[in-house]
């Protein structure tokens, strides 16, 4: 078992783009395709802490469930966000690599280098 988790959607170029960054690095990590196996609220609130990141920082705003989840109707408090991100995995932004008690999104898929240095 890796001891990297990735948040991976194989149909976003970032996501392939990050996957194929850490395999160059020869780490393998094990993937969850978030869309196909969502985090519950647990997971979600577990991912929040390692990012350290509200919810509302990680929300794709532009995908028509972000307005589906009425998201778009003002002040957002973390819970209503992780209650939306449980439900519509789609707004979650990717990818994120998990290792130990820490993450980070591989926007650009080269921030994914920043927590491998830390944790290596």
């Amino acid at each position: 078992m890796s001891q990297y988790l990735l948040y991976h959607n194989p149909r976003c170029s970032k996501s392939r783009q990050a996957l194929e960054l850490l395999r160059e690095h020869g780490i393998e990590p094990e993937i969850c395709e978030y869309l196909k196996t969502p985090p519950d609220l647990n997971t979600l609130r577990q991912l929040m802490r390692a990012l350290g990141m509200a919810p509302s920082e990680v929300l794709r705003r532009k995908e028509v469930e972000f307005v589906q989840a009425g998201l778009d109707q003002g002040p957002l408090d973390d819970e209503t966000v992780l209650h939306a991100l449980a439900q519509y995995p789609k707004l979650l932004e990717r990818p994120i690599l998990v290792k130990d008690q820490q993450a980070r999104i591989g926007r650009p898929p080269e921030a994914l280098l920043e927590l491998l240095e830390q944790t290596s």
